[in-house]
């Protein structure tokens, strides 16, 4: 016997933000896997620098994969949670052999862009909704994202 969800928001408004958030879940969960590979894979004068960032960024994605997964189930829908539903919804690309660091910050910069653009797409249906827990969820995210993009950004500063 299951209980209806009844927490104010539309079951056709929770369908619309599952949906969304299982595009970020998808992106955060792509992001997550890229940074690990290349956490054990970079090489170079900024190994030391690289390979712990690269350590803190995945420890933190990964925890975040966990609460987008878990806020999707409370709205009352499943988490995709294979490969194969992640390259579907994943607007980040897998990577392909083993770049060099420079091409290894280039691209995690990108992916923390747009996971930021990700949950930037799904606000409105959000606040439309009042949702306010996604809100919060999607702001910390972007938050998160768009710190990490700019502390990438600046290791590619040449003055």
């Amino acid at each position: 016997m299951s209980v209806a969800i009844d927490i104010g928001i539309a079951e056709k408004d929770r369908k619309k933000i599952a949906d969304g958030l299982s595009r970020l879940l998808a992106d955060t969960y792509t992001l997550y896997l890229k940074t690990h590979n290349y956490h054990w894979n970079v090489e170079g004068p900024m190994f030391q620098t690289l390979h712990t960032m690269f350590e803190t960024q995945y420890t933190e994605l990964a925890l975040a994969v966990d609460l987008i997964a878990e806020r999707i189930r409370a709205l009352g829908h499943y988490a995709p949670g294979s490969y194969a539903q992640y390259a579907k919804l994943s607007s980040i690309g897998e990577e392909n052999g083993v770049p060099n660091a420079q091409e290894m910050i280039k691209s995690l910069v990108k992916g923390n862009q747009a996971v930021t653009k990700t949950a930037r797409e799904i606000f409105p249906l959000v606040e439309k909704a009042g949702d306010e827990p996604t809100a919060d969820l999607l702001t910390q995210r972007m938050q998160v994202h768009e710190k990490t993009a700019w502390m990438l950004r600046s290791l590619l500063e040449k003055k």
